[in-house]
């Protein structure tokens, strides 16, 4: 597959794709609006193999959750423009009726929303949502059988008293609580595909921790795919096997973990990266925020959509920047890293310049810089 638009080769080829519970291909996702079409999604590619975890970071309205909704079919048809496709399990899902995507969520892939309390009906108790969950997907269990399946799983989320808890009201659970009652009701049909947008949001540090740290071990009991939506870079590291950063509706850059974090190679990611607060360093250091405001997805910049925020533009010869959208292609780490920009030595820009400014300690100890080749008068 092309490169420009996804990422399906490289590292992310490593499994065949009839190994990817997920590949999502060529997406793209419109909102006819009164002021416009939004330009929702664009063009975006991707896989999850079973038991892996993606990562998906980007500021709010870059698409993230768009993209993630369009998974389960949560966008109303008759008001969103869907191009593309969507396997989850080698099912389409681009196109399926309401009943035949009813049996894959909560069944094939499921989702666990950002607010809980939100997510929850405030007039029923927990066990019971917990209970229709299971019933809808399996017609002959009883309702005793639903209860004790429900208490199960709020037992495998580690709520104490599951058994009284069971029928506690959503308001009566802590939002650590209620995020854990999420989580059993994602999993409560046993899903191949979970997807966890912005899991930990309004927790406090110690519960976020334990989230990610029950999603971890739910993960390898159940060897299922996560994706995860999040701002926070923490939690990419601490969770993700790979990368995809996405801005304006489009993917910017994709990687494993730990080398796109070490050796980031778009500058929006460098952005990304440069605002995150460095606890080691001095106390009075000052943020580094990326500069400008994202763009309107009614009307995105021509070119390459970060450039009016870009300070690296003029670093590429003519105007590029300005005119051309970059493809999604391998950068200078190899096939397995790719990014969309112009920067024709993102790799020496970054440990040169950026580097030295948000981490001096780990910019002493790289290596320096491969020299530029010499020229046929030099030589």
């Amino acid at each position: 597959m092309s490169t420009d638009t996804g990422v399906t080769t490289g590292a992310a080829g490593a499994a065949a794709a009839g190994e990817r519970l997920l590949e999502v291909e060529h997406l793209t996702v419109k909102f006819p609006t009164a002021d416009g079409l939004v330009n929702a999604v664009t063009d975006l590619s991707y896989g999850v193999a079973r038991g892996k975890t993606l990562g998906i970071v980007g500021e709010s309205g870059s698409g993230k959750s768009v993209s993630s909704m369009a998974v389960l079919g949560l966008h109303d048809p008759r008001r969103t423009r869907i191009e593309g496709s969507i396997r989850v399990d080698g099912q389409e899902v681009i196109g399926l009726s309401e009943a035949k995507l009813r049996r894959i969520r909560g069944n094939s892939a499921a989702m666990i929303f950002q607010d809980a309390l939100a997510s929850l009906h405030p007039f029923y108790r927990v066990g019971k949502q917990l209970s229709e969950a299971y019933a809808a997907h399996h017609p002959k269990a009883s309702a005793r059988d639903a209860r004790r399946k429900a208490i199960e799983m709020l037992d495998l989320v580690g709520i104490p008293q599951p058994d009284r808890r069971v029928d506690d009201f959503p308001h009566q659970f802590s939002g650590g609580m209620r995020q854990r009652a999420m989580i059993a009701m994602g999993l409560i049909n046993d899903p191949s595909l979970l997807i966890a947008d912005e899991p930990t949001t309004a927790l406090d540090v110690t519960v976020q921790a334990q989230i990610l740290d029950l999603l971890g071990d739910l993960q390898r009991e159940f060897d299922s795919a996560i994706i995860i939506i999040t701002h926070d870079l923490g939690v990419i590291a601490e969770m993700a096997d790979e990368v995809l950063v996405m801005y304006a509706g489009r993917a910017v850059e994709y990687g494993a973990t730990r080398e796109l974090l070490t050796h980031p190679e778009m500058p929006y990611t460098w952005g990304l990266l440069s605002s995150v607060p460095d606890v080691s360093g001095d106390v009075d250091a000052r943020l580094l925020p990326i500069p400008g405001n994202p763009p309107s997805l009614l009307d995105p910049p021509s070119g390459c959509s970060f450039h009016p925020r870009c300070v690296h533009r003029d670093k590429v010869p003519g105007d590029l920047c300005t005119t051309t959208i970059p493809d999604l292609s391998p950068g200078g780490r190899g096939p397995g890293h790719l990014k969309r920009c112009h920067l024709a030595d993102p790799e020496r820009i970054y440990a040169t310049e950026i580097l030295p400014e948000i981490a001096p300690d780990l910019a002493d100890g790289a290596p320096a810089a491969p020299a530029a080749a010499p020229t046929n008068k030099e030589a």
